[in-house]
């Protein structure tokens, strides 16, 4: 019951302590791990996805505007507008024209229709006659009535077995400003998406295009998205029509169950808005897994404090307690821890009633000692009796230092004559030590009281029978055993 009794006073600060150090440590780690994660979204919204998307505009500029320029520099040919207003004469002039631009720049097709004639020129010669009437000749009549010099457009290209293409359809006047026609080259979709493609590989990043009315119109041949309406899309929806107000600009959102960065640029030249998306997850591997690390750390440490606290805890206690109940000086129990031991020698001898004995011993003449050799040699022979008496005691007896110079032994499992021969070996033992005091020897005899419970009486009745024999062994002349009689 003791020791069970330690325990749970340890307990509860070893749960404090664990609490206040899992607390700390997860407190610090976890706030290094959201400061670190802000900084470095904040390093990717105000640096990197702004640098990257500049490079990209770069790319595009280089691989996607080159087209605009190809059809301006088309729709304000001497050659071509000479050729429309001189009747339109030697349509394999025109044909010739047409191929070296689509040979010359690797575009997918050339092409030119004119107002006057209506027909659809190519590097082939004549393709068709266009016609309000024909659906798939409205591209032609939209840019024919737009205000703007030019628009791309994605349409099937009939010349080249309906292949979907992005065509650059650019306005054509001439010299006095009357509309001639409509100029222009062609890109396969499928070899700009294999441009992006190459885009997102070389830039680890998701990039799309998208137009003004907010639908993702070209993307790479791996970007998992398709042409669709940004409204209808988780995380984007709510910021499509923001962006398309602003134009250019960074932005998070979540889809998906992830976090991603968003930098727009609009390009005016295309009249489509540059999407470059990054997902956090990536960019916060590495501090991520170091979280882990801290933390696997954090716990490590938790685990290892509280053992080494527990340890210093159970040593430290041991070591109050055995104060507690020791004699400082002799080393020998103190009367608080009787009052402990001696509860449990009477409740094992109510489980199995074996005899026990009590000896009640006291130092003969010790305040002559102390007067003539002080106080210090005093102590230092009590120092002396006491180690004697532990050399003449068995492993299962108890002694006690019951106050001054006085001592008590419990003897179990000792009948009274038992105990009898146990005192006088005691007694004879300590007449027949020489104690020293510096160079002085010191006599020192002890007087011994016994008694043995008689398994009715209480405690102290025991106690006051053996001290009955003290008084009397002193009473008769010292340095003697007298037992006590059973009531």
């Amino acid at each position: 019951m003791h020791s069970t009794h330690r325990i749970f006073q340890r307990q509860p600060l070893l749960l404090l302590l664990s609490a206040l150090l899992v607390t700390g440590f997860f407190a610090t780690t976890l706030s290094s791990y959201y400061v670190s994660k802000r900084a470095i979204l904040d390093a990717i919204i105000a640096q990197e996805l702004p640098l990257t998307s500049s490079n990209i505009y770069s790319e595009i500029q280089k691989d996607l505007v080159q087209p605009v320029l190809i059809s301006s520099t088309m729709a304000h040919d001497t050659f071509l507008r000479d050729w429309v207003l001189a009747g339109e004469k030697d349509g394999e002039a025109m044909a010739h024209y047409l191929r070296e631009i689509k040979d010359r720049h690797g575009a997918f097709s050339s092409f030119f229709v004119s107002e006057r004639s209506a027909r659809y020129y190519t590097g082939d010669g004549i393709l068709k006659q266009v016609s309000p009437k024909e659906p798939r000749d409205a591209w032609y009549y939209r840019v024919r009535t737009m205000q703007e010099p030019y628009e791309i457009n994605v349409d099937p290209d009939l010349a080249n077995q309906d292949a979907l293409t992005i065509f650059v359809n650019y306005r054509v006047f001439d010299f006095d400003g009357h509309f001639l026609g409509a100029t222009g080259i062609g890109l396969t979709v499928d070899a700009v998406r294999r441009l992006i493609s190459d885009y997102q590989q070389r830039f680890q990043r998701t990039i799309y295009f998208v137009d003004a009315e907010g639908k993702a119109v070209l993307f790479g041949n791996q970007s998992g998205r398709q042409e669709t309406d940004l409204r209808a899309t988780e995380g984007l929806r709510d910021l499509v029509d923001r962006i398309l107000r602003e134009k250019s600009g960074s932005y998070q959102f979540q889809a998906n169950g992830s976090e991603y960065l968003l930098n727009v640029n609009y390009i005016p030249e295309l009249k489509w808005y540059l999407f470059v998306e990054k997902g956090v997850d990536g960019a916060l591997a590495d501090i991520r897994q170091t979280l882990y690390i801290n933390l696997a750390v954090c716990l490590g440490i938790t685990v290892l404090v509280l053992f080494l606290t527990h340890i210093a805890l159970r040593r430290y206690q041991l070591r109050i307690e055995k104060m507690a109940v020791t004699d400082k000086l002799t080393g020998l129990l103190n009367r608080q821890a009787f009052g402990i031991l001696i509860d449990k020698v009477f409740a094992d001898y109510r489980r199995d009633p074996r005899p026990i004995s009590i000896l009640m011993i006291d130092v003969d003449n010790f305040k002559t000692i102390n007067d003539r050799h002080g106080h210090v040699v005093g102590d230092h022979v009590l120092k002396q009796v006491a180690a004697r008496f532990r050399e003449g005691l068995r492993a299962s007896d108890i002694a006690v230092r019951w106050g001054g110079e006085e001592f008590l032994f419990v003897l179990k499992g000792c009948d009274l004559d038992h105990a009898q021969r146990i005192a006088e070996h005691l007694r004879a033992g300590i007449e027949q030590t020489l104690f020293k005091a510096g160079k002085q020897t010191i006599p020192v005899t002890i007087s011994i009281g016994i008694s043995q419970y008689d398994g009715v009486e209480s405690c102290e009745a025991t106690l006051n029978r053996a001290d009955t024999g003290l008084y009397a062994a002193k009473n008769g002349g010292r340095n003697r055993v007298c037992a006590a009689p059973q009531s």
